[in-house]
């Protein structure tokens, strides 16, 4: 198996890759399970990234685990203390990557990349099984599916949208085309209805994660999110990115034959 792929597959947004680093540091420092192999991979990725001057010098300075260990357990001796350093390092360079947003979006989706069902089935897969230990990411998994089809339905059709679009932007532009708009069907309630609901969904995943995040500053009254959040956010997701690709599957089907 290709280690490198295999974990850039399970992470495949830049922040997924600098939380997945930063949890492995976590796990080495306080006696967990964790790869070598993973850390080196995705200690090259944020390095080489547009965001390396805000990578903590200790992982500049550390090429494996080991080097990392050695000076970890010279500068402290706790591993609560080993926690509250990594996060506070980590804090600069994760918080940059969110609002930059460039790098909330994966690699996956540059170009007109085959995205069928069974792609769809994998990623809901792979959020599904991070929603128990890491409800923030699966929710960030499930937002960059959706943005990922809706890309994906543009980029074949030729359409102009920025790049910086957001998750309610591109949903919109996406569902104009596939004629799925409600100000599309002001004749029909019941399709209006229904229609006007998908999009209240697509706008309610992109703000999910900013609500019941932790990297937005809210003080006292921030809400982490709980893997029923995360349940939530999965499900959806799944089942819009299906339907979203099933509708343009059957607009365009008879296409060019």
């Amino acid at each position: 198996m290709d280690v490198k792929n295999n974990i850039l597959s399970d992470l495949p947004t830049l922040y997924d890759q600098s939380k997945g680093l930063q949890n492995i540091l976590i796990s080495r420092a306080t006696g967990g399970n964790c790869t070598d192999s993973d850390y080196v991979v995705l200690r090259r990725v944020v390095l080489n990234s547009k965001f390396s001057s805000l990578v903590p010098d200790f992982v500049k300075h550390a090429r494996d685990l080991n080097q990392f260990w050695q000076m970890i357990k010279a500068k402290y001796a706790s591993y609560a203390e080993r926690r509250s350093f990594i996060y506070s390092e980590f804090s600069a360079l994760i918080n940059a990557i969110e609002f930059d947003k460039t790098g909330m979006r994966p690699a996956f989706e540059k170009s007109i990349e085959i995205i069928d069902s069974g792609y769809i089935d994998d990623m809901w897969k792979k959020a599904i099984e991070r929603k128990a230990n890491d409800p923030e990411g699966a929710i960030t998994l499930s937002r960059s599916l959706i943005e990922s089809v809706c890309k994906h339905i543009l980029d074949i059709e030729k359409a102009l949208y920025d790049k910086n679009s957001d998750l309610s932007e591109l949903y919109k532009l996406t569902s104009k085309l596939l004629k799925m708009s409600a100000s599309q069907y002001e004749t029909n309630l019941v399709f209006k209805q229904i229609l006007g609901g998908c999009s209240g969904i697509v706008n309610g995943l992109g703000q999910l994660r900013n609500n019941v995040g932790d990297a937005h500053g809210q003080g006292v009254v921030n809400i982490k999110p709980k893997p029923r959040h995360a349940e939530l956010s999965v499900n959806l997701a799944g089942a819009m990115s299906h339907f979203l690709l099933s509708s343009y599957t059957e607009s365009y089907k008879g296409r060019g034959s």
